[in-house]
């Protein structure tokens, strides 16, 4: 590795599985190269939070990271662990700044049975990870007070509007979101089902919320008819928008195979529901991808609390690791991958293609260029787009092109056959 992992530490047991996975199967065998970051609640603590802050920050100049569960105090953390504060979620925090979209899969093994009996593909949650419920402010409010909505315009005039007149105590809480953010939560989430080639849902409550659900609605839909409809029928797959109700009506009745959009709170409840359901909170994988190219890996679950406990006491505890591990090999893969696509390489391109091979070693391509994408008969060159974007992709690596013999068992020749097959049905 020449560029770090950001690694973000956590807590209680995954805190200890974390470690277990670096000092058995991780360190003896990679040269594992990480921007270290303790977001562990005492060192938020010692910190005043600063740490969670700073690890995102070292996020979006690596571009990826992982990171281990952590804890969100509510009441009783805060007096467990002697907090000065009660500090907001590290996710809510980190998502804020790096403004992505978290995809959270199940992970399907033999063994494991969905409890739907439908669902024989994975449904992936795609959840908005900017705020909602998690940059809220809230109050405690006394008896005979009124509670207004008041927004100040730019040039100081008010507009007010009453949210409640209380006879009685009660509280109130204060939501936000911005139209950046539900953009680039849209355009991430029109990529994505394209590059899985599936079909998208998106689920709000706009019958009742009028303007904030509404705006996500309008804003999707804006975006699909401008920039995603022709693709999407290209590709054979389809958006729809419906009622956050319906939805889930439509979840339990189907097979999975699809992409299921939710805002940041119904993402995060309805991610636990779906992995439940296909059998386990610690088998869903998830991934936080930013508008930038930025990527966090991390376990979908929690601390474990229970298990910690046990194992403070020195009793026999068995947590499932899989979807940390998954986290990190996640996170290892795409380093790797970027590694591989920003530092000179040598590559070795096998093909059964002898158009293809010849294009480069005996330098047609050249004179294709020379004569403005047109070959020696004075025709146009076939898919002039592909042939630039494979000049682009070799151009900063030395790259020999081989010749093989197609369907005579060589096992990356089968391998990439079976592959284009499988693309082409997405086509038919």
């Amino acid at each position: 590795m020449k560029t770090p992992l950001v690694e973000m530490d956590g807590d209680e047991m995954t805190r200890i599985i974390w470690k277990m996975i670096k000092d058995i199967l991780l360190t003896p065998y990679v040269d594992l190269k990480t921007e270290y970051y303790d977001l562990g609640l005492e060192h938020r603590e010692a910190t005043k939070d600063q740490v969670t802050i700073d690890s995102a920050e070292a996020t979006k100049k690596y571009g990826v990271a992982v990171k281990c569960a952590t804890i969100t105090p509510n009441a009783a953390r805060v007096k467990e662990y002697n907090l000065t504060e009660m500090w907001k979620s590290p996710n809510g925090t980190i998502r804020a700044i790096l403004d992505g979209t978290v995809f959270r899969t199940p992970i399907l093994l033999k063994g494991i049975t969905p409890y739907i009996p439908t669902w024989t593909k994975p449904i992936t949650i795609a959840r908005h990870a900017y705020g909602d419920l998690y940059k809220n402010v809230e109050m405690r409010v006394p008896e005979n007070a009124k509670a207004e909505l008041v927004v100040t315009k730019a040039d100081g005039t008010e507009e007010r509007v009453t949210i409640h007149e209380f006879k009685t105590p009660g509280v109130i809480q204060g939501l936000h979101n911005i139209d950046k953010s539900i953009e680039s939560f849209a355009r991430s989430c029109f990529n994505y089902a394209l590059s899985m080639k599936q079909d998208l849902w998106f689920a709000a409550k706009d019958t009742i919320s009028k303007t904030y659900d509404h705006r996500f609605k309008d804003i999707f839909q804006e975006i699909y008819d401008a920039e995603y409809k022709e693709k999407f029928e290209k590709v054979g797959i389809e958006y729809f928008y419906t009622l956050i109700d319906d939805a889930i009506a439509r979840v339990i009745r189907s097979e999975g195979g699809y992409i299921w959009a939710c805002k940041n709170y119904d993402g995060d409840v309805m991610s636990d529901m779906i992995a439940t359901a296909y059998g386990s909170l610690a088998m869903m994988t998830s991934v936080l991808v930013s508008p930038d190219g930025v990527y966090e890996y991390e376990a979908a679950h929690g601390t474990v609390q229970r298990h910690y406990y046990k194992y403070l006491k020195g009793e026999t505890t068995s947590t499932n690791s899989v979807a940390t591990l998954f986290a990190w090999t996640g996170a290892l893969r795409k380093r790797g991958a970027l590694e591989a696509l920003n530092r000179p390489c040598e590559v070795e391109v096998h093909s059964d293609s002898q158009y293809v091979v010849n294009a480069f070693n005996k330098h047609w391509i050249d004179g294709w260029k020379k004569r403005g994408w047109k070959t020696a008969n004075k025709q146009p060159v076939k898919n002039r787009d592909l042939w630039e974007r494979l000049l682009t992709a070799k151009s900063k690596h030395k790259v020999e092109f081989i010749w093989v013999k197609g369907h005579a068992g060589h096992e990356l020749n089968e391998r990439c056959d079976r592959l284009a097959k499988r693309e082409a049905m997405h086509y038919r």
